[in-house]
């Protein structure tokens, strides 16, 4: 059964994540590298549950109880008493596997392991830990907090039992779960960053512009933002690396990262994390950068 949980990264995704389970009566350990991650990742989520206060979707004493429920730890050690660990780490494998193979040592050998990665092999993560029975893919979807999806994918070892304990906990958190197989970018990302890429290679061949592109998708598919505006939102090098796991994973040309992405992030411009992206948003409203 799972009562406490451990979430390593403080970012956007772990941030929101540890909110979730806290909101949800879960006590939570927040890992990351440092003290100053930790308090801005805090700041972070005291600021979106007096948001939630504010518009009446949440009490002031649930709002106290939830940030009540959320502790820190810069190393491992921490998270000794949790019952499942969630990383919410870069979407890079190699780091990835480094952090599960550092993590083992550091939990209890009961404690059940997961991934929150949007593309990356369950199986191949799995395999560098001590109880690759024990481990599974929970993909939530971004924001957390406002998101009702959670993905579960199975790596080819997770047990009955692991897949039915995170199940259970995706129930508990008010959330609906999915079921993926183990194949690259799972279902979502699968259909959805091939989309995105498709965008920017028509913004590439100079189809149409960033405005064009958004506003044709938004009015002409009924999609509540364009896809640019998403793969901002989202965090360019994160769409290049799920694009990249996809074209490496399957082989096939159609799944080819845009030159042109590749440039945006080479350039550091990924978005709305670093002000720049398909969009500037160093004003008060944003600019197309084409």
């Amino acid at each position: 059964m799972i009562e406490t949980l451990g979430v390593v990264g403080a970012g956007q995704m772990g941030c929101g994540i540890a909110q979730v389970a806290a909101t949800a009566g879960f006590p939570v350990v927040l890992n990351d590298l440092s003290d100053e991650h930790l308090q801005a990742g805090l700041a972070t989520i005291g600021g979106n549950l007096a948001r939630a206060v504010q518009k009446g979707q949440l009490a002031e004493d649930q709002r106290r109880d939830a940030l009540a429920r959320i502790r820190t730890a810069v190393d491992y050690t921490g998270l000794g008493d949790c019952d499942l660990v969630i990383e919410a780490a870069t979407e890079n494998e190699p780091a990835k596997r480094k952090l599960f193979a550092d993590l083992c040592s550091a939990i209890k050998p009961g404690a059940l392991l997961a991934s929150n990665t949007s593309s990356i092999s369950i199986t191949r993560l799995a395999s560098v830990t001590d109880r690759p029975e024990r481990f599974i893919g929970i993909h939530f979807m971004n924001p957390v907090p406002r998101m009702q999806l959670v993905e579960l994918i199975r790596g080819i070892q997770t047990e009955a039992d692991t897949f039915t304990a995170a199940l259970a906990f995706i129930a508990a958190l008010g959330k609906t779960a999915t079921v993926s197989e183990d194949f690259p970018a799972f279902i979502v990302n699968r259909i959805l960053l091939p989309m995105i890429n498709e965008a920017v290679y028509t913004l590439h061949e100079g189809i149409g512009s960033v405005d064009a592109i958004d506003t044709a998708m938004r009015l002409g598919a009924n999609h509540p933002m364009g896809p640019l505006q998403l793969a901002d939102f989202i965090g360019l090098d994160t769409c290049l690396a799920v694009m990249q796991v996809l074209h490496e994973g399957l082989a096939d040309s159609k799944y080819r990262p845009c030159p042109l992405l590749v440039k945006y992030v080479e350039a550091g411009w990924l978005g709305r994390k670093t002000q720049r992206g398909f969009y500037d948003y160093r004003g008060e409203t944003p600019i197309p950068t084409r």
